[in-house]
């Protein structure tokens, strides 16, 4: 089963989508599975992994409902306030939807040591019982502390999303490199090959570009902990939905048959426990 393992949905409300702002005029509008599934039919993906976009348990059973009229929609990663005193009856109220696969929190607009914080961490402890994954969204300054929360939970599966979004437009590479190495000793974090090209020149961009930053994941992370991600709508800011597709494709070509099917597929069933 080919899966996109990293797109949002939407309808568009000015006042609550405070974050796409009139330089992303494209996203002001809303984004729905009809608009997704002829994409993923004309690019021969299955189905895909809807991501909140929104810090509201709202949005999340908004997802989950998307999800039970679409079954191109295998899983749901949505919100929950994992700081929260009743994050646990929470989390067990979501979790009786099997389509509820993991949580993730905008941690970027965080402080940089968020994820160190005691209420925070309370909260992320009761997801591996309930089978749950987390989905770290984060920049490379805060990869210091992603990496410490990685190994203090080592029973938590972990997924970065976006490279953890290194500057690619201004080709930093070494610093990030370095901190990649460290989190990806870990062997219960995965990667997402997603996000790439918002991070690059957005209307400049060209494919050997994002080579350096490829070839480190999966040098570090291996071919089994990394999974295709095409962040649509986001994308759209810099990409069409199959150039995105096709940077991965390229890029590789030259794996097997049956790397390549765990890269666009394999690994995002198996780290997420998708069913048909």
């Amino acid at each position: 089963m080919k899966i996109d393992a990293h797109q949002h949905f939407w309808n568009y409300i000015p006042e609550r989508d405070t974050w796409i702002d009139d330089s992303m005029r494209i996203l002001q509008k809303d984004f729905l599975p009809t608009d997704l599934k002829a994409l993923l039919k004309s690019n021969s993906i299955d189905g895909c992994i809807a991501v909140q976009a929104d810090q509201s348990e709202e949005e999340t059973t908004w997802l989950l409902d998307l999800a039970e009229e679409n079954d191109f929609i295998k899983g749901v990663v949505g919100w929950v306030d994992l700081c929260a005193e009743n994050v646990e009856d929470r989390l067990q109220f979501f979790s009786k939807n099997p389509l509820f696969k993991g949580v993730r929190h905008i941690v970027q607009s965080e402080e940089k040591d968020f994820v160190l914080r005691d209420d925070f961490k309370n909260g992320l402890c009761k997801l591996a019982p309930l089978g749950l994954t987390y989905d770290l969204l984060v920049y490379p300054s805060q990869l210091e502390a992603a990496t410490e929360l990685v190994f203090q939970f080592p029973e938590q599966q972990f997924i970065l999303d976006h490279l953890a979004k290194p500057n690619i437009k201004g080709q930093e590479l070494d610093s990030w490199k370095s901190q990649i190495e460290i989190i990806s000793a870990a062997p219960n974090i995965s990667c997402k090959l997603s996000g790439m090209v918002t991070e690059a020149d957005l209307n400049h961009w060209h494919a050997n570009d994002f080579t350096p930053y490829l070839e480190s994941i999966i040098d570090y992370f291996g071919l089994d902990r990394v999974l295709y991600g095409s962040d649509w709508p986001v994308c759209l800011l810099a990409a069409e939905y199959k150039e995105v597709l096709k940077l991965v494709q390229d890029f590789t070509a030259a794996f097997s048959k049956k790397e390549q099917a765990n890269i666009f597929g394999g690994n995002a069933c198996r780290i997420y426990n998708l069913t048909d």
